[in-house]
């Protein structure tokens, strides 16, 4: 498939396809949307920003529009399960932006947030539901959402749902799901675990893959820098200094790594914030918000939180930390390098994270570049101040003093024992 003209596609999503300017499919579109329109199973294998959503977003809306169902009340036609709320948000926003043209209802189920909004929803009937696990679980065992009538099951990212424990939620709500029914699963990884399921859990799928041999995407520039554990913070304001830096990426081990890094970037007068779980929704989506629109230009991430990013102008990603898997630097590093463009990660390794490096390298079949700096030589620039943000009297002064003449600088005052020898060749 060259075109999106040769899916058999009701008119409404082609209109939207058209003011999208989606003409060309991405690979996995062109493998994985014809069997998924046919009512296939499909187990298809992709990186992330490689356009997995659209792949199964297209098929189900194609049933809504074209046969027109009528929502019942606390029964979906159609579930999404996504990892995390974020990555939830961001599917349901792509399906608004397909369907624009269809007539059809969805409702988004995750944590985080007050459920009366969402019960209401579902008691008013909606054709598509896209939830979190856990959220969904609450709801089922509560009675406020039924099974029977499901007719398509997605499962994105599974191999990260998988590393979140999510497996026993998921077996208890497949439970409680028709057989016969579609099934999607896609990864950006394929361990044997992640097969084994899909031989449960899907009937003779289409298996379709964009990158089989290495999981990581070409035009990413790799590279890893050697450090001190307490240079890590001065080897980030040299990467973010560096040319060509716009939006980065951070990535932490832990949300109190996380907090911290940015309490100290945002007082050396970076623009930063951070997003992890033990943020409100409100927060997460805050800076998520000020991260696409650019207000900031740092955003500290842990791995979890970090699962729903699509942003398209991700220059770079930074491993502050490196992660204690590796297919989670395969994830992390898959959110630069979006829509066809290039993209930089750079990875900070102590002696103590060697054993993770050789893991990731492992998996990725090379190794990463060795740098001694990871950018390029040219002077750091200023940093960009946060929104209200004053540089420090000790900075303003430092500023004066090294931007006047060299004769307008304080002299510096000799040392005692080299005064001392002055005043006695003086007094002989």
């Amino acid at each position: 498939m060259k075109t999106f003209e040769e899916l058999d596609l009701i008119q409404p999503l082609r209109r939207a396809l058209t003011e999208l300017n989606y003409r060309t499919p991405t690979p996995i579109q062109a493998q994985a949307t014809p069997p998924a329109l046919e009512g296939r199973d499909v187990l298809g294998c992709a990186q992330t920003g490689t356009g997995k959503t659209a792949a199964f977003a297209l098929p189900i809306l194609n049933i809504l529009g074209r046969e027109k169902p009528k929502p019942r009340p606390r029964h979906p036609l159609a579930l999404v399960l996504a990892p995390t709320r974020e990555l939830a948000v961001q599917i349901g926003a792509s399906f608004a932006d397909y369907g624009k043209h269809v007539s059809f209802r969805q409702t988004l189920l995750y944590g985080g947030v007050g459920q009366g909004k969402q019960v209401h929803a579902l008691a008013r009937g909606v054709h598509l539901v896209v939830a979190t696990p856990g959220r969904l679980l609450d709801l089922l065992e509560q009675g406020h959402i039924q099974f029977s009538g499901l007719e398509v099951l997605v499962l994105d990212e599974v191999d990260r749902m998988l590393d979140m424990g999510f497996w026993p939620d998921l077996r208890r709500l497949i439970k409680h799901m028709p057989k016969q029914r579609q099934s999607l699963f896609f990864s950006a990884t394929m361990p044997p675990r992640i097969k084994e399921l899909s031989g449960t859990l899907l009937h003779r799928p289409v298996s379709v893959s964009v990158s089989p041999d290495s999981p990581v995407v070409d035009r990413i520039e790799q590279s890893v820098v050697f450090v001190e554990k307490g240079g890590k913070q001065k080897l980030l304001r040299k990467v973010l200094g560096g040319r060509e830096v716009d939006q980065t990426l951070v990535f932490t081990r832990t949300k109190h790594g996380a907090n911290r890094l940015t309490e100290k970037l945002v007082r050396g007068g970076v623009s930063a914030a951070a997003i992890h779980g033990n943020k409100s929704q409100q927060a997460r989506e805050r800076a998520l918000t000020a991260f696409r629109s650019k207000r900031i230009n740092v955003l500290v991430a842990t791995d979890v939180a970090a699962r729903g990013i699509d942003i398209d102008d991700v220059s770079h990603v930074v491993n502050f930390d490196l992660p204690n898997d590796p297919e989670s630097y395969v994830h992390r590093i898959g959110r630069t390098g979006r829509a066809g463009s290039k993209g930089i990660a750079v990875s900070f390794c102590t002696d103590a994270e060697r054993s993770q490096l050789r893991d990731i390298e492992r998996l990725i079949g090379c190794s990463l570049s060795r740098a001694n700096e990871p950018l390029s030589e040219e002077p750091p620039r200023e940093p960009t101040l946060s929104p209200g943000t004053r540089p420090s009297k000790r900075r303003r002064a430092a500023k004066v003093v090294s931007g006047g003449n060299a004769s307008a600088r304080p002299k510096q005052r000799p040392s005692g024992r080299r005064s001392r020898a002055r005043r006695r060749k003086k007094a002989l």
